[in-house]
């Protein structure tokens, strides 16, 4: 019985450990395109978009001004707003970085 009860902690600490590096390297986002002005949407979330080649990002950041990039190429880095994309809509970004 004692074997088991050990075992079975094992196992649980092994297995939460694993789940935890998974969902933090899952979370980062690296992405390029053109930042734009939010406007008028299908979704209300986010302040501004990252216009990608293939692929749209909906932005928001509380150290970044990202109106200073407007119109601009630049390469965005930061977390994925958990419970995000709504109803079709695209990823929320929570920005952290941007490079030119």
């Amino acid at each position: 019985m004692k074997r088991i009860l050990i075992l079975s902690l094992f196992l649980a600490v092994i297995s939460g450990c694993s789940s935890m590096k998974n969902r933090g390297n899952s979370s980062t986002v690296t992405a390029s395109g053109t930042i734009e002005k939010l406007g008028m949407t299908t979704f209300q979330y986010g302040t501004h978009l990252l216009k990608a080649d293939n692929k749209t990002y909906a932005l928001k950041s509380a150290s970044i001004n990202l109106d200073t990039y407007l119109d601009k190429k630049v390469t965005i880095k930061g977390k994925k707003v958990s419970g995000y994309p709504l109803e079709g809509g695209p990823e929320f970004i929570d920005v952290t970085l941007v490079k030119f």
